[in-house]
């Protein structure tokens, strides 16, 4: 098999991945990287449609699909194909988990819906994502991770006042989404350990961009004001924004009433540490122009990283605003063992982002290759489906598999 399957807390437990793109394959892969053995079902021929995404490697392979498929077993099925949907109901029988994507309805169509694969399997957690749910006049409706951003208000909040809506620099609503389907099955999992059956959970994108509003929420039903853009700056609390310094870089700095003297020192900024009017946020945020001026006139005459050390020293909340590449390159992350690597059997040594869990006594989550597609057809039909040499080839002649 493609995936190097390493002992985890989800060891023993088996999923079975009829999703594609980012939110539900992100999730697949925190439960492979936690031990889970994760049977990936793709199409015959072309596979997961990011396969295909740029930025492409050397050899063909996709970088976007390695970033959110590794640790996998790859197999292809056609599922328009009653025997593809046979083998797949099969495999269905010794699964703990199943995991898809597609809009409501489609995978009843196929003969593998939650009811249909519970009958055979009544332990099975089942975890459906959909962009808006399995319910509601927007059920069958398609959108990606732009759009949930920009029906759900993130788009609306996000960037300059006077700029226009912003997307978030990365996949916001895919990836918050994703970490949802992977509270779900390991819900469904905590929950069939008590009571020994399984659950159908579903997950919708739109309303886990809504739950993102929360604090923008609570301004709404408590001052009935609808929040707008503000930048960097945060529109309850003053100072926390981004401030240019004088060699070009950017400083966000994010403090509360106990840094307020301590900052207006770094500064020297008398004036505002002798206001009592200022002592305390609320007064800040009231006289939030004269104080925003004061402190980019003060930061944009000091040098980004003298000025932090200073700040930092006086227990400060503060960071520099970084790239990606300084992000990662940073001493902290290297001593974390954030960036790993693995071995591609066409594209070789990759780079990639551990899942950010571990044990404080154990090392981190093992990080595996992606799978090539189709490269553990013939194992898992072998093992868990029960199925002979010629068997396997005729599905192939045929182009079930």
């Amino acid at each position: 098999m493609s995936a190097h399957l390493t002992p985890g807390p989800l060891g023993g437990i088996t999923v079975l991945d009829f999703s594609r793109v980012l939110a539900a394959p992100m999730a697949t892969q925190v439960l492979a990287e936690l031990g889970a053995t994760v049977i990936k079902v793709e199409r015959p021929g072309r596979g997961d449609e990011t396969r295909g995404f740029e930025p492409r490697l050397p050899h063909g392979e996709s970088a976007y699909f390695f970033a959110f498929n590794r640790g996998k077993r790859s197999i292809t099925l056609d599922l328009k194909d009653p025997r593809g949907q046979d083998l797949a109901r099969r495999l269905a029988t010794g699964a703990d988990v199943v995991v898809e994507n597609f809009l409501p309805g489609a995978m009843e169509r196929l003969g593998l819906g939650y009811d249909r694969l519970a009958a055979d399997n009544p332990a099975l957690v089942y975890v459906s994502a959909t962009g808006f749910g399995q319910s509601g006049p927007d059920r069958t409706r398609k959108g990606y991770d732009t759009v949930f951003q920009a029906l759900s208000g993130v788009m609306a909040v996000t960037g300059e006042p006077d700029g226009p809506p912003s997307k978030a620099g990365i996949p916001v609503a895919d990836m918050t989404s994703g970490l949802w389907v992977v509270i779900a099955a390991l819900t469904g999992l905590a929950g069939r350990a008590a009571s020994g059956h399984g659950r159908h959970y579903d997950v919708s994108m739109m309303d886990v961009q809504l739950s993102l509003q929360a604090l923008n929420a609570a301004r709404l039903f408590a001052l009935d004001e609808d929040p707008v853009r503000t930048g960097t700056q945060h529109p309850g609390r003053v100072p926390s924004a981004a401030f240019q310094t004088a060699d070009g870089g950017w400083l966000h700095i994010s403090g509360s009433d106990q840094h307020w003297a301590s900052l207006c020192a770094a500064l020297g900024l008398d004036d505002l540490a002798a206001d009592p009017g200022l002592r305390h946020n609320a007064g800040r945020v009231a006289g939030r122009d004269r104080v925003m001026t004061a402190l980019r006139t003060a930061i944009a005459g000091r040098d980004r990283d003298p000025l932090l050390k200073e700040l930092r020293a006086a227990d400060i909340p503060a960071g520099e605003v970084r790239g990606v590449r300084e992000a990662l390159a940073d001493p902290h992350a290297r001593a974390r063992d954030v960036v790993a690597e693995f071995e591609h059997p066409t594209e070789g040594t990759f780079r990639a982002l551990r899942t950010p869990l571990r044990e404080t006594t154990g090392a981190p989550p093992h990080t595996d290759a992606p799978p090539l597609l189709g490269a553990d057809t013939d194992a898992v039909l072998t093992e868990l489906a029960g199925l002979d040499r010629g068997e396997i080839e005729d599905l192939r002649a045929s182009g079930v598999i």
